[in-house]
């Protein structure tokens, strides 16, 4: 570890350099098109001396999944006979919102912070990774296995145009996974989530004569106050996982009306179910189609239930298991204390490595506490210090895994 440790912090302000680059391109998903990036990212990595693959996803693939573009990079590195291992992060990031301190693609540096729209999520991880192979080739410390870096451009709507395409494509077949995470915990479960679309057709009336209409909004009311309802049950249920609590729902939209004096005819509106991952995301959506549709309403309307997302929840094995207690253990030799395994209520693309068979852990920078990082908020941001330290938990934790 000593001599991965002298040439990564030899390279700390290259690190972060690197990383102000990446946040100063915008790779906004929606809309979805980041192109641009992985142009960026080519060049970079090139840059580093690497011969970058990229993948170009058929635009139709792209369209099905509400995306303009998608370029996949990939880079592979062999060190001799052995397994492979895929280092996982995404380019993708949603869009800035409002009430920032700091240019969301600024890239700027306040008190060992990083600032930036994707700096923690998780354009900081194509730094730990690319430096971390790096290092592996430049003190020569690996003859056995390969490494592969996979940047992928479509995380925030599901992954199924960047990991998920690049397996079914046999564009690439590791044996093992690491993808973007933070630094003081070693995931190796996360939620699954389901996202639906509710939409409510009623009939129009003039609002002095409501009751010659079929009001749609009512009829919403009605829906979201048993969903609402239904959400309390979910506190009854607990997850096994450390870091995952219990389901949740959130209406996350509504739209609808005409004007304020006619009966609103259409309403539609989203619904965010997570899903803890003992649970079967199959009767989850089921439940749900059920309670909307055991619901009475007046003469004239109609509901009908779209299924927009369904991503499975991630769930360890006894394989992960295995490879998180190995980077589990050179976190803690670079930080000098316990670094626990656990689990995030959030869903990432991971559980696409994961459900091809592949045993797969996160690990990457970013805070000890997830919120500090501000990952889908104003002021997202990044401590520099950790590039260079996650980097040497991956580099280190890889040549154990390949070294044996």
């Amino acid at each position: 570890m000593d001599e991965l440790k002298e040439w990564l912090g030899q390279r700390s302000e290259e690190q972060v350099n690197m990383l102000q680059q990446l946040v100063q391109v915008p790779s906004d998903n929606p809309p979805g098109n980041g192109v641009d990036h992985a142009l960026c990212a080519t060049e970079l990595l090139e840059q580093m001396g690497f011969e970058v693959e990229q993948h170009r996803v058929p635009v139709e693939i792209c369209h099905q999944h509400g995306l303009q573009q998608v370029m996949n990079l990939v880079v592979r590195h062999r060190f001799g006979p052995g397994p492979t291992v895929v280092l996982n992060a995404h380019g993708d990031a949603v869009p800035p919102g409002g009430g920032w301190r700091k240019d969301p693609y600024g890239g700027e540096i306040e008190q060992g912070w990083l600032y930036g729209r994707g700096a923690a999520v998780s354009k900081s991880d194509f730094v730990t990774y690319a430096y971390a192979l790096k290092a592996l080739i430049e003190t020569t410390a690996l003859n056995t296995g390969c490494v592969e870096l996979h940047f992928t451009y479509d995380e925030e709507t599901g992954g199924f145009t960047g990991p998920a395409w690049l397996l079914s494509e046999g564009i690439t077949q590791p044996d093992y996974a690491i993808c973007a995470a933070f630094s003081y915990q070693v995931i190796t479960a996360h939620n699954g989530c389901l996202h639906l679309d509710v939409t409510v057709e009623g009939r129009s009336a003039h609002a002095a004569w409501h009751r010659t209409g079929a009001d749609a909004l009512e009829a919403s009311v009605q829906i979201m106050s048993a969903l609402y309802h239904y959400r309390e049950t979910l506190e009854e249920q607990r997850s096994m996982y450390p870091g995952v609590s219990s389901p949740s729902l959130v209406i996350g939209t509504i739209e609808g009306g005409i004007n304020t004096n006619v009966v609103p005819d259409r309403v539609s509106f989203s619904i965010d179910r997570r899903i803890i991952p003992e649970e079967s995301p199959e009767q989850v959506e089921r439940e749900l189609r059920d309670l909307i549709a055991s619901l009475p309403h007046q003469e004239g309307i109609t509901v009908s239930v779209a299924q927009r997302l369904l991503a499975t929840p991630f769930t360890s094995t006894p394989s992960s298991e295995q490879l998180a207690d190995i980077f589990a253990m050179e976190a803690q030799k670079v930080f000098g204390e316990p670094v626990a395994k656990g689990a995030m209520p959030l869903y990432t693309d991971a559980r696409h490595y994961s459900e091809a068979g592949i045993p797969t852990i996160m690990y990457g920078a970013g805070p000890r506490d997830p919120l500090e990082a501000n990952g889908h908020r104003a002021d997202e941001r990044v401590p520099v210090k950790l590039l260079t330290e996650a980097s040497l938990v991956v580099a280190s934790g890889l040549q154990k895994l390949l070294g044996k």
